[in-house]
């Protein structure tokens, strides 16, 4: 009995993580308007797919503080539309501003829409960074939005 009950289990996780593609464009390039806090504020964003789910992510911010940043991201769908999906990741920073460098992790979670009829992507995120240099220093307002053209699928 424990044997059957084991196989029904596993059967229906199985069913649960049937592979469906979670992005509906390859590469989108666009803007992140932010809180002018982070080191990755204001920027300008690329995003490349490796696969169906997994993402990285690149910024150049133009904000308060001039920066670098790259996050690794895995998206999953919402609701079994390809079009939607939620996302986490993590990354890192380089930043300067006024003779000062800024370096640190970085994380990321939010939302990804991909509008069916147009080559539009939007997000919005939360992306916390932790300054390790000059001065250990959490900034969790790091709020933005990012609206990019996609490219392939």
């Amino acid at each position: 009995m424990r044997i059957i009950t084991l196989c029904l289990v596993l059967a229906i996780i199985s069913g649960c993580y049937i592979r469906v593609s979670a992005q509906d464009y390859k590469v989108a390039v666009g803007l992140r308007f932010s809180t002018a806090s982070p080191t990755l504020s204001n920027s300008v964003s690329i995003k490349y797919f490796l696969d169906e789910t997994n993402a990285i992510e690149g910024l150049v911010s133009f904000g308060t503080r001039f920066g670098l940043g790259a996050l690794y991201e895995r998206h999953q769908l919402i609701g079994g539309i390809p079009a939607f999906t939620w996302f986490y990741g993590i990354g890192g920073y380089l930043g300067w501003q006024s003779n000062q460098t800024f370096v640190g992790p970085t994380g990321a979670i939010g939302l990804d829409y991909k509008f069916s009829n147009a080559p539009v992507n939007l997000s919005i995120d939360w992306k916390p960074e932790l300054d390790i240099l000059p001065n250990i220093n959490f900034v969790p307002d790091a709020f933005g939005i990012s609206v990019r053209y996609t490219f392939g699928n």
